[in-house]
């Protein structure tokens, strides 16, 4: 995947000066995903920069292909992030594959919506720079996931409910 971005001259952030391009895809055949509405109001929530994003919400077939094109992984995967450009504005692609998703929530005993807001919120920070490979980033990771999506009405995201 690939997304064209624009560039804008530097300036300082600030939370409310916060510009956001978003482009929703749904190349999925489930019925059961958030709005485009839902899905800016998570993404400006985790959003500390100016950002380009395309996000793409697929089936299994095409998770797969781009788990196992990009990552080396031999399983459609719940998120991914592509980052095209560490530049201002930031530029990239979030991709949710919808069934992986359902059946996450299924098996945690968690609303779909809310999983799919933790998991939006997980794609920005990635977008961002930030990581969970090891242990100290990964705890600064969750630690603003459930801060953002806490804040967002939604309960803790590493919690299951069952």
């Amino acid at each position: 995947m690939k997304n064209s971005c624009s560039a804008e001259p530097d300036r300082k952030p600030d939370a409310r000066q916060v510009r956001l391009k978003l482009a929703t895809q749904y190349a999925t055949l489930a019925d059961d995903v958030p709005t485009r509405a839902q899905f800016r109001a998570w993404v400006e929530a985790a959003l500390l920069r100016d950002a380009e994003v395309a996000l793409r919400v697929v089936d299994r077939p095409e998770g797969y292909a781009l788990n196992r094109d990009f990552r080396g992984g031999d399983h459609a995967t719940n998120v991914l992030t592509f980052i095209y450009d560490d530049t201002h504005p930031l530029c990239g692609d979030i991709v949710l594959c919808a069934p992986v998703i359902a059946e996450e929530a299924r098996r945690q005993g968690k609303d779909p919506m809310a999983h799919y807001a933790h998991l939006t919120v997980h794609g920005i920070l990635h977008l961002q720079g930030y990581d969970h490979e090891e242990d100290a980033e990964a705890r600064i990771m969750e630690r603003l996931e459930v801060e953002i999506v806490t804040g967002l009405g939604y309960g803790h995201p590493y919690e299951e409910v069952r």
